[in-house]
């Protein structure tokens, strides 16, 4: 029936994604290892929320074609947060109370994984990366990428950056918000090709020596938030400035004439820019900070 309905252009057929422990024999010449990482939380806030599940996939990449190859390392763990688990994160993960008392993530193992890795990848780096640094200090010294943010999923043909959402695209459907099938599905999407034939994995690897921008539209009129909003712009109430991440050089350069064209009205501006590379972005630590005329 399912592959009746699979050939009916009326239809689409989702299959449970099936986990990959090993990518087949390693004849690559060239490998680097990603770990693919997810946490689960007791909240959103870093500085004062706990991991309450930590899971990698630690994996070679053949450098020629951005495919993994050879074997899974999995690390999976729970931990006790010290607190009760919220009910809404209860709700969201499945994980209460009983599943992770008196359960402690094995501090030699996580940093045994990680010190061999040359670039850890999560979907929302910007939330992952300062909780596992809060708890671990081995990921500070390590090379990050986001899978969200450092890939142009609308580019590339998505309906949606979410990973459950790029997972269907691809006809799989899995239990979401489980950090290791979480990361299973992550993997498995950054293995295909993206539109230019390169894997995902290819081309977080490749932006590993890249600096990523920080732009803070300092002074930005307040008829123009709409223009901003628009344009992905997010607003800092503390900071009180519309900001937004650029990948690149080249994209900031393009952000930078299209604020003095569109925002300041062609007149003189002087924006922040906060420059952040792959050891740093993501993190809760500040890049070298600069500003720049327009």
């Amino acid at each position: 029936m399912a592959q009746a309905l699979a050939q009916h252009p009326d239809f689409r057929v989702l299959r449970r994604l099936v986990p990959h422990s090993d990518y087949g024999p390693l004849t690559a010449q060239a490998t680097q290892r990603v770990i693919v990482l997810d946490t689960e939380t007791t909240g959103l806030d870093s500085k004062n929320e706990k991991i309450i599940e930590l899971a990698m996939l630690s994996v070679l990449v053949d450098s020629a074609t951005g495919l993994p190859v050879g074997p899974v390392t999995i690390y999976e763990s729970f931990e006790y947060p010290g607190k009760p688990i919220p009910a809404q994160i209860t709700e969201i993960t499945g994980i209460d109370d009983s599943m992770v008392q008196g359960q402690r993530i094995d501090d030699a193992a996580v940093i045994a994984l990680v010190e061999q890795a040359d670039l850890i990848v999560a979907h929302n780096a910007g939330f992952d990366r300062p909780f596992v640094e809060a708890r671990f200090a081995v990921f500070a010294g390590k090379a990050w990428a986001c899978s969200f943010m450092g890939i142009d999923w609308k580019k590339e043909g998505s309906g949606s950056a979410k990973l459950e959402f790029l997972a269907s695209e691809r006809g799989w459907f899995y239990d979401a918000h489980r950090a290791q099938v979480d990361c299973h599905a992550l993997l498995q999407v950054l293995a295909l090709p993206l539109a230019d034939g390169q894997t995902g994995l290819s081309r977080l690897l490749a932006g590993v020596g890249q600096t990523r921008y920080k732009l803070r539209a300092t002074g930005a009129p307040f008829e123009a938030k709409d223009k901003l909003k628009a344009r992905g712009y997010r607003w800092d109430g503390e900071g009180r400035v519309w900001w937004c991440s650029l990948p690149s050089d080249e994209g900031l350069d393009a952000e930078c004439a299209w604020l003095r064209a569109e925002v300041y009205g062609q007149r003189s501006a002087r924006v922040q820019l906060e420059a952040m590379n792959s050891r740093v972005q993501f993190s809760s630590r500040s890049g070298q900070l600069s500003e720049r005329t327009l």
